[in-house]
């Protein structure tokens, strides 16, 4: 009796032809070309890489520390009290300062030795550690319409509104959101951080 069980050998695998391959080849670069153009657009209009320099934004952000800011989220929210901001240097502005943003447009602030008071009530400043505070005055100085009263973390190491005056809202342009370098800071800056060089000084 013949045996009708058997089995055929495979058909052999069918490489696609040469113009097909060419397709794919140009589909999968044309991918590839929009994705970068468009994180490159992004990059551009939205985000801002920044270097660090100076440390008056310690323990937050050190000397030489890489972060992103976001250029354009001031568009669409308002500037609030905790932010950390980079703007144009009020005496010099071909210079970018980064600092945190401490009284608001039409508020009163005072620094009694080295407390801060905002409408005569002390401001909880859970981003100083005590060793970062010092014991000078200041004020009382009422923050003109529209401008910004800005400090570093490292209050006895900082060139701020103490210093220059309240920042102006046209001056500030970018929030920092992101830290990326070094790689042991990574990590949000949100309130609970060509290249800049945003002095910290």
């Amino acid at each position: 009796m013949q045996d009708m069980n058997h089995t055929s050998a495979p058909d052999a695998p069918v490489n696609p032809p040469p113009s097909q391959l060419r397709r794919e080849l140009r589909n999968w670069t044309r991918d590839l070309a929009i994705a970068l153009g468009l994180a490159i657009v992004v990059m551009i209009f939205l985000y801002q890489p920044v270097k660090v320099e100076g440390n008056s934004m310690n323990p937050l952000l050190s000397d030489q520390e890489r972060i992103f800011i976001n250029k354009f989220v001031y568009h669409f929210e308002p500037i609030d009290r905790g932010d950390v901001v980079v703007f144009w240097y009020p005496l010099d502005r071909s210079k970018s300062f980064i600092k945190r943003v401490v009284a608001l447009p039409g508020e009163t602030i005072q620094i009694r030795a080295g407390d801060v008071y905002i409408d005569a009530q002390k401001l909880p400043d859970q981003y100083v550690p005590p060793g970062y505070l010092d014991g000078s005055n200041y004020g009382p100085l009422k923050v003109p319409p529209d401008q910004y009263f800005v400090m570093g973390d490292h209050r006895d190491s900082s060139n701020d509104s103490r210093v220059f005056g309240p920042v102006p809202r046209s001056l500030i342009y970018g929030k920092a959101v992101f830290a990326y370098w070094p790689v042991d800071h990574i990590g949000s800056l949100a309130p609970s951080s060509s290249t800049v060089n945003a002095a910290s000084k």
